[in-house]
């Protein structure tokens, strides 16, 4: 079955602690992964930002729910109990508990905001809340690639508008970037425009002993085979054997099957999207705008035992 949303773990994470014992969150875990008879492969499942596992995840966010909604306690590091609140709300056997469901604890609506810190919501008082099954967690990741989308969109829109003079100046800057040109990074850059389709040159090192060939195809089409295998022969004139081949498009099937049987040389094809990738992630043609800083309290520093 699909992983849970973290408001569908929360009755069985409460459940799970009816006998009232102190159990270690880990042990939690794999409890209510049986309970909702998840496979190896579900669990092995990530978040989009790849650093914690998505199930892992969405129970912690369970867990920080309930707890500043005061029906847990996590008095222990690692451990976790129900609560004399948590015991009450069981024996009401509700259908299911959601954010919808905790609203009505004051102290939760402190948590989530939605009052000031030293006020009590009057018992009809109405609290506006969007509803969602994502974590927040979850919510900044979904953001964050909807703008790392929509900006790679715009890279693409102006790369396709720009000249083929300055589309070959932002390849070369780009492969800079990433590290050609030597550790100094002052590789020297050479256009060879029409010498058989080599747009420029990358010098690794100041003697020009290894270099790379490059090509740039501010195309809408795609780029085929025939064009590769032009621009790996002319990279027989200057001894080259390492090339890369950029364009806004795409390349043909025929064109990624071909770059795969080369012997002698090592051709890298990159397409309007990884171009868009690579320039957002070595920060060429962008500008950061905001940074976020996501902090958790350390344990660490907490231990006293090896402090």
């Amino acid at each position: 079955m699909p992983v849970p949303d973290f408001q569908s773990i929360m009755l069985p994470f409460l459940e799970a602690l009816r006998d009232g014992k102190e159990i270690r969150v880990r042990d939690l875990i794999g409890q209510l992964a049986k309970r909702f008879d998840l496979t190896d492969e579900d669990l092995r499942q990530m978040l989009p930002c790849g650093e914690q596992g998505l199930f892992t995840n969405r129970v912690a966010w369970a867990k920080t729910h309930l707890k500043y909604a005061g029906l847990i306690e996590n008095q222990t590091r690692g451990n976790v109990r129900i609560a004399e609140a948590g015991k009450k709300v069981l024996s009401e056997k509700p259908a299911n508990l959601n954010c919808r469901y905790l609203k009505k604890f004051p102290i939760y609506l402190k948590f989530i905001g939605q009052i000031p810190e030293n006020e009590i919501p009057q018992s009809n008082q109405t609290v506006s809340i969007p509803e969602t099954n994502q974590t927040p967690q979850e919510l900044l990741d979904t953001s964050f690639n909807v703008l790392r989308r929509a900006t790679l969109e715009e890279l693409l829109k102006r790369l396709n508008n720009c000249s083929p003079a300055h589309f070959e100046k932002v390849v070369v800057r780009l492969l800079l970037a990433l590290g050609y040109g030597g550790v100094a990074g002052d590789g020297s850059v050479t256009g060879k425009s029409g010498d058989g389709g080599i747009d420029g040159i990358i010098k690794e090192d100041k003697l020009g002993l290894d270099i790379v060939c490059l090509q740039a195809k501010r195309w809408e089409s795609k780029v085929g085979r025939p064009i590769i295998q032009g621009f790996v022969g002319s990279m027989d004139f200057i001894r080259a054997k390492k090339g890369v081949i950029i364009t806004t498009s795409q390349f043909t099937q025929e064109a990624l099957d071909f770059v795969e049987r080369i012997e002698g040389k090592k051709v890298v094809l990159i397409d309007g999207t990884n171009l868009a990738d690579l320039m957002i992630e070595y920060n060429v043609g962008v500008a950061v705008t905001k940074k976020y800083e996501i902090k958790e309290v350390s344990n660490d520093f907490f231990d006293e035992e090896n402090s």
